[in-house]
């Protein structure tokens, strides 16, 4: 279900890495190698979530007069997707008006009634609640107006229309789906036996569909297992903006922290693969250079885990090219 892998969280190395052309004129730079601090990891399998997906509904009643988008179309934020008629709404927001004024001009006369000491407290009192819930009634009727025209909540794509021109929406009715690309995340089933360590150390990085890999933002955790797989639910956020080629719905991978290691790497420029064979080329004290194949482990940025085949303190080129050519020119002198 998963395997073990590390990464580098903090190398710690000494690089001894000599400029062209200096011990012995060799025409390629060396870099000792030494050993490091990697972080521990355990990898799961993951879903690509799209973290803005919801289903817009109708606020209002009424007909649908125009559709603006369809399926698969990309829609900015604010954006018209629908309308419905509005006539029943206009004139509703029209005899909230009407009230509206009415109860100004009581309240006007009241108030100056009241300062002439004519009527008595309680008659002022009843005008002002009047006229604050005819205004109330008008901000009603205007926003319940504003429902009819229906706008994109975030940028995105629309995944599905519920509903077709014609139709009469009702309050809570399905209108459109979409989904924003800018915000992704992948969603990993953790067991229970690594839950406390990937919540304490709070790390992760995922390997996209696309191959690439990136940290993680931020990890939610969910603070109870399923009781039937014994499985957390761990959310990692990835960093906002479109990931080239991923999409909700995609298997990706998360690497989650578990602890740290010493281990020995090396630049991944220096790794030369040949079909089924991994090597290096490694410089001897007498400036000697030797093709040794190695058994490479996990990648940590630009540096690459060695498992076998390398000590500490060996060096090897860093420009295995220059170094290939340097071996044949240096076995062609042995043969003359």
């Amino acid at each position: 279900m998963h395997m073990m892998r590390a990464f580098a969280a903090a190398v710690l190395l000494a690089i001894g890495t000599l400029a062209q052309g200096q011990e012995g004129g060799l025409p390629f730079e060396v870099e000792a190698v030494a050993l490091g601090t990697v972080v521990q990891e355990h990898e799961f399998d993951a879903l690509v979530e799209a973290v803005n997906q919801s289903t817009v509904s109708a606020q209002t009643s009424g007909r649908v007069v125009e559709i603006n988008v369809d399926v698969d179309d990309f829609v900015e934020q604010g954006t018209v997707i629908l309308r419905m008629r509005s006539a029943e709404q206009r004139a509703g927001v029209a005899a909230a008006e009407a009230h509206a004024r009415e109860a100004q001009a009581e309240f006007d006369r009241v108030s100056d009634l009241v300062q002439r000491q004519l009527v008595a407290k309680a008659t002022y009192d009843k005008a002002e609640a009047a006229l604050k819930a005819a205004k109330a009634a008008l901000a009603q009727a205007r926003e319940g107006l504003g429902y009819t025209v229906v706008r994109a909540p975030y940028s995105g794509f629309v995944v599905e229309r519920h509903i077709e021109v014609g139709e009469t929406a009702n309050p809570g009715q399905p209108l459109m789906t979409g989904i924003s690309l800018n915000a992704l995340r992948a969603t990993a089933s953790v067991p229970q036996a690594h839950i406390a360590t990937v919540r304490a150390l709070s790390r992760a990085r995922v390997t996209l569909p696309n191959g690439e890999r990136i940290e993680g933002k931020s990890l939610t955790i969910s603070p109870f297992a399923d009781p039937q797989t014994h499985t957390f639910k761990v959310r990692v956020d990835l960093p906002e903006g479109e990931q080239k080629g991923v999409y909700p719905g995609m298997f990706a991978k998360v690497a989650f922290a578990t602890g740290e290691a010493q281990a020995l790497l090396v630049p991944v420029q220096a790794v030369v693969h040949r079909s089924e064979v991994t090597g290096v080329y490694v410089v001897d004290a007498q400036d000697k250079v030797i093709f040794r194949q190695i058994r490479a482990g996990a990648r940590h940025g630009d540096r690459l885990e060695v498992l076998a085949g390398l000590s500490a303190g060996e060096r090897v080129a860093l420009d295995p090219i220059r170094a290939g050519v340097h071996l044949k020119e240096q076995r062609a002198g042995k043969g003359s």
